[in-house]
């Protein structure tokens, strides 16, 4: 069932990644943090998938087979108290975006768990829609957010984002996808279909290279912009504010 709170009219809807995306943080360092040895093999798991060279089902089965035990809540909640980071006023922008009727939905193959964690924590505002994998997952809070849609490949982002769009009544071309690398691509390959506004956050090559080859434009970027093989500049990447999207979002709204 869906509440009176998400039956709202929504002008808009923002679908958009998180690791490297909304914050500096990357999808396995929660597990980094708990168990610092696997740290060379898990980034070199995050590079192969996020390049498309790996598919997320193949990436999260050699980390699960790598991992001595599942995360608790007790070791996330000890990662978030001093790791938890976002880019310049991505709270804000949520914020902004609920009080102006524009559906935010985080949709990223970071964990269910972590963003449980997050806002239980109250380290973000709450937000109507989740679309995050389901390998760390823990027991039903109220601070969920009220939709959870599983993604367990890549390809589930556009899944997602269309299942929630559809739920909510939002026209597919009044959607933003914001991504950030190859793992982005198919997520803007289907919005590019349907005439959604495409944005670039913290641009890696990668995703550059998927757009370019198909002939998919990206719409706007913020952020830095990164050539192949070229070292992410996060001084760069955290002056970047996200409330200069506000005028975009009204744009698209219409």
């Amino acid at each position: 069932m869906i509440s009176e709170e998400n039956k709202r009219h929504y002008r808009a809807m923002i679908s958009t990644d998180w690791n490297e995306c909304l914050s500096p943080m990357g999808p396995f360092d929660p597990i980094v943090f708990t168990y610092p040895e696997l740290g060379p093999k898990l980034a070199g798991i995050f590079k192969e998938y996020t390049a498309n060279r790996m598919s997320l089902g193949e990436a999260v089965g050699m980390l699960q087979d790598l991992m001595p035990a599942p995360l608790t809540r007790e070791q996330m909640d000890a990662y978030l108290q001093d790791h938890f980071a976002t880019y310049k006023g991505v709270p804000e922008f949520m914020n902004w975006c609920r009080e102006n009727s524009v559906l935010f939905m985080i949709n990223t193959t970071a964990s269910i768990g972590f963003f449980q964690r997050v806002f239980a924590r109250d380290l973000l505002p709450q937000i109507p829609a989740l679309s995050a994998h389901p390998g760390i997952r823990f027991g039903p809070s109220e601070t969920d957010p009220e939709e959870i849609h599983e993604l367990r490949e890549i390809t589930d982002k556009s899944e997602n984002t269309k299942l929630a769009a559809r739920l909510h009544q939002v026209p597919f071309n009044k959607i933003m996808i914001i991504g950030d690398s190859g793992g982005d691509g198919p997520h803007f390959e289907w919005g590019a279909m349907v005439g959604a506004l495409l944005v670039g956050s913290m641009t890696k090559w990668s995703l550059e290279s998927y757009c370019r080859k198909r002939r998919i434009k990206i719409d706007l970027y913020i952020g830095p912009r990164y050539g192949k093989n070229e070292k992410r500049d996060e001084a760069l990447e955290m002056a970047a504010d996200f409330r200069k999207l506000k005028d975009a979002v009204l744009k698209l709204a219409g």
